[in-house]
């Protein structure tokens, strides 16, 4: 059974781990996280850019696969089907769609506007019992069309987000999405610190994950951050062992060419990407 997000989080925020968002494009995608998350005894999040949910053919195909998909893997840890960094109307198209968590990302309104969109959306998921994300300060690099430099979110500007009543904050501070530049500054953690204790202990965010060396994602966790996405890192270690097995010429032998034998290295891949994930994030054995 799918749940909110809220909960795992909180008893991360407490226990001092982070729970992992890994977003999800395929069946393939969807099947391996589940599996990695039930044998790790984990909490998760599967996450839906709007782009892949239009891929997916639309939000409703992607809640009945992923909520058909946990059932019939017997899957009984705990499963959030999470928007990623939603649009106004794409947060509302997921609540209908049955999801049971969305962000609503209005880091490029002015913070008036992101106010009064993001108090409307609190009051929508929490009448149906869903939890939702905000953001404040654009994350860098590319998401959707969306491109932030890495700014670092304005400590008050976070505080007035947090009161509205959202479940946890996304907060700029430095991460990008995507591959990492060789001159990334890295995390600000001072600023991290400032928000954590502006925002009256509520769950943070950290998004883009992948590429964040291991010792900062480990103290960004101490200092407040109970979730980190992953994106990136699933697709490039899919995209390599997809690669090594048809440069090994492997899909010419046999049935090989069959798109169950063709995906099955990417698979182990993300099995592989997300296990270790898990591992850093302390979020084994917590659900």
């Amino acid at each position: 059974m799918l749940v909110s997000a809220r909960d795992m989080l909180i008893k991360a925020r407490d226990g001092h781990y982070a729970v992992g968002q890994f977003n999800i494009n395929n069946l393939e995608w969807t099947k391996a996280i589940l599996l990695t998350a039930q044998e790790m005894n984990s909490p998760v999040i599967l996450g839906v850019s709007e782009g892949a949910g239009k891929y997916m053919t639309g939000f409703k195909t992607v809640a009945a696969m992923v909520k058909a998909m946990d059932e019939c893997l017997g899957i009984t840890v705990p499963v959030a089907l999470h928007l990623d960094h939603g649009t106004y109307e794409g947060a509302k198209a997921c609540v209908e769609a049955g999801f049971t968590s969305i962000m609503f990302d209005g880091s490029h309104y002015p913070i008036d506007e992101n106010v009064a969109k993001t108090t409307e959306l609190v009051k929508l998921a929490h009448d149906n019992g869903i939890s939702i994300e905000a953001e404040v300060g654009a994350i860098g690099g590319e998401e959707d069309g969306v491109i932030g430099a890495g700014e670092v979110a304005d400590p008050a500007e976070c505080a007035k987000i947090a009161g509205l009543g959202v479940d946890f904050l996304a907060a700029g501070i430095g991460n990008i999405h995507g591959k990492y530049p060789a001159n990334w500054k890295g995390l600000d953690f001072e600023a991290l610190d400032a928000i954590h204790k502006a925002t009256d202990n509520i769950p943070l965010v950290l998004h883009g994950g992948s590429g964040i060396p291991t010792e900062m994602v480990k103290k960004a966790i101490s200092l407040g951050v109970s979730k980190v996405n992953v994106n990136t890192e699933c697709q490039l270690t899919f995209a390599a062992a997809t690669r090594e097995y048809i440069e090994a010429g492997k899909d010419l032998e046999g049935k090989g060419f069959d798109p169950r034998k063709l995906l099955a290295p990417g698979v182990e891949a993300i099995k592989a990407t997300v296990k270790e994930k898990i591992e850093l994030f302390g979020s084994a054995n917590k659900a």
